[in-house]
């Protein structure tokens, strides 16, 4: 047993993957731990606050207690006041001890990995965690995604830097982490690790390194979670629906593009409640909170299905229980009390309150569609759970993760073949540009977390035959060809490496022009007594024309020349030329700017 712990402990300390995996497993133990912290302090924040105080218990989901209509509150008037309470106290708590801790958590961490090297600071899971349980205690309209994604990364940003590992590890166990919180409290484990891999991008492109050390963190999360609470299996309860109708295919890519046109509207209005209401009100960040929980209190007055996370409504409307008017009007205030919670400087997620308005604006189109058509769309539930996907995967630019999501919040998976297809079109017709999380970036060659990376990559797509001056003069000698003659063949060049031929016209060996500087000065040698064979360098390197720039350019670092014979790849003493390091740099950058979009390239460089 101690070798076997010995054997493992070498292979973690020297072996950078098994060290990342087995370290995740630690991290996912926090993230269950910390999930099962934050619903505790949630539920204890929402029950003094909105049950006792306000007398309104909102519905929940089918897998997390009995989904019924609640009554109306008992003190409907409280709802001008306990919202902004709640958003008082969290502005103060977080603009006094941790700034960064404000807004949606997710977009902190994306932030954290793009611009500072994995690092997030010790004391924001705990405010965080604090912070957001107020601000949805109270009724503010945020999800709990958020808080949970950062007390995961924070552990594992935290653990990686106490172990002293590297930018690349502790960006990889902070990924491994959020995966792992967001896997525990949706109970999706599949969907959060690959939620925390892909929303780093606006593309298509997944944070591949980090998926399977957030697979390991989010199974051991989810294990723990469910196992202490008890509640396993999906949040939401559906019937059994499934796709049964090739002609519900078109109502499925119209639902897309309302969750596209929904969708744009809810990030314009998200941001722009931010930039042109908050930002010009000349208050302390830290009151602005309070103003944004008034504002939602108002809301909630008159609509108090819009409070807090909202998953009971959604559930309610799969359950055929509520109005068409109803469900269009919560779908519709919902992006505005979102909006007036979190850009105030509120604390907490977007992802359920996403999940919400995707899910109201595909039971009202269901139901729309039902009644024009009830013998093909025989189940308006089904454009709920489709619904959800498409809008979230618009907004978040994540469309594969939100479909699994989903799919594991919902047991949804009689419906795949809906849920691509809505979510494909959500996304596709999104404006690239448009999310809900501002610090994405486009792709990987845009991170600057892969800063350098890319470099290799472009050049390995160069071959040195492309990158050589093909129009210089080569200067080569004879192997007895005499000193005067190289002398002065050298002062007229600019070459600093000079091939030296044999009788049939093969490679013999090279010079260097460093080898040869002090012949300049040296006046006392006969003409005949130094010939090409004499200067020869005891050691010479070679490059094929079919060569690739990035091999090349280990050659030079490995010689430490700054140029290097080019040789026919089929002919391996056929000397055609000499490559420059100055050559490699300018092919280089001649490929980057041919390469980069129009708008482009008259910008600062890529890399």
């Amino acid at each position: 047993m101690i070798s076997l712990f010995n054997s493992l402990w070498q292979r973690m300390r020297y072996h950078s993957a098994t060290r990342v995996v087995l370290l995740s497993v630690l991290v996912g133990v926090v993230a269950g731990l910390g999930a099962l912290l934050f619903n505790f302090v949630l539920d204890y924040a929402n029950q003094t606050m909105m049950v006792r105080a306000v007398g309104y218990e909102l519905p929940k989901p089918g897998g997390e207690g009995a989904t019924v209509l609640p009554p109306p509150p008992l003190r409907r008037w409280l709802l001008f006041l306990v919202p902004a309470v709640g958003g008082l106290v969290s502005g103060v708590l977080v603009f006094s001890v941790a700034p960064e801790a404000e807004g949606h958590g997710t977009d902190a961490m994306i932030a954290s990995f793009h611009h500072k090297r994995g690092v997030i600071r010790k004391r924001i899971p705990f405010v965080k965690t604090i912070a957001s349980a107020l601000t949805i205690g109270s009724g503010g309209s945020a999800g709990r995604e958020g808080p949970i994604a950062q007390v995961g990364a924070g552990f594992g940003s935290a653990l990686a830097t106490w172990l002293k590992t590297s930018d690349r590890e502790r960006r990889l166990l902070m990924l491994a982490g959020a995966g792992a919180g967001i896997g525990a409290v949706f109970r999706a484990p599949l969907g959060g690790a690959l939620f925390a891999t892909e929303v780093l991008y606006r593309e298509m492109e997944f944070e591949s390194a980090a998926l399977v050390p957030a697979f390991v963190a989010a199974i051991t999360s989810y294990s723990i979670y469910c196992g202490v609470s008890g509640r396993w299996g999906a949040i939401f309860s559906i019937p059994n629906l499934q796709f049964n109708h090739p002609l519900e295919l078109p109502l499925y890519v119209g639902l897309g593009v309302i969750c596209a046109l929904m969708g744009t509207v809810y990030v314009k209005v998200f941001y722009g409640v931010r930039e042109h209401v908050f930002s010009k009100i000349p208050l302390p960040k830290h009151v602005k909170p309070a103003l944004g929980g008034l504002a939602v209190g108002a809301i909630g007055f008159f609509m108090p299905q819009v409070l807090s996370m909202g998953y009971g409504w959604v559930q309610l409307a799969m359950d055929g229980h509520l109005a068409l008017s109803l469900v269009i009007g919560i779908s519709v205030m919902k992006i505005l009390a979102t909006a007036l919670t979190i850009s105030s400087g509120g604390s907490g997620g977007v992802f359920a309150p996403s999940m919400v308005i995707g899910g109201m604006t595909g039971a009202a189109v269901g139901m729309v569609f039902h009644t024009w058509m009830p013998t093909v769309v025989t189940q308006p539930a089904a454009f709920a759970l489709v619904g959800m996907a498409g809008f979230f995967a618009g907004v978040a630019k994540a469309p594969v993760s939100s479909l699994i999501m989903v799919s594991e919040m919902t047991t949804g998976y009689g419906l795949l073949a809906p849920l691509m297809l809505t979510t494909a079109t959500g996304y596709l017709l999104m404006p690239r540009k448009t999310s809900i999380y501002e610090n994405q970036v486009n792709s990987r060659v845009d991170s600057p977390a892969h800063e350098g990376e890319f470099v290799i990559d472009l050049l390995e797509r160069i071959r040195v035959r492309e990158a050589m001056v093909t129009d210089a003069k080569l200067v080569r000698f004879r192997q007895d060809t005499p000193l005067a003659e190289i002398l002065e063949a050298v002062a007229d060049s600019k070459q600093q490496t000079f091939p030296v031929l044999d009788e049939a016209g093969a490679l013999h060996g090279v010079i260097y022009f460093d080898d040869i500087r002090v012949f300049f000065v040296e006046h006392r040698l006969p003409p005949q007594a130094v010939i090409a064979q004499d200067l020869l360098a005891i050691q010479s390197t070679v490059v094929s024309a079919d060569e690739d720039l990035a091999s090349a350019l280990r050659k030079f670092r490995l010689t430490r020349h700054d140029e290097l014979p080019v040789v026919e790849r089929c002919d391996l003493q056929r000397v055609i030329g000499v490559l420059n390091r100055r050559d490699v740099i300018a092919a280089y950058h001649d490929r980057v700017h041919s390469d980069r979009p129009p708008e482009q390239q008259q910008g600062r460089p890529v890399f």
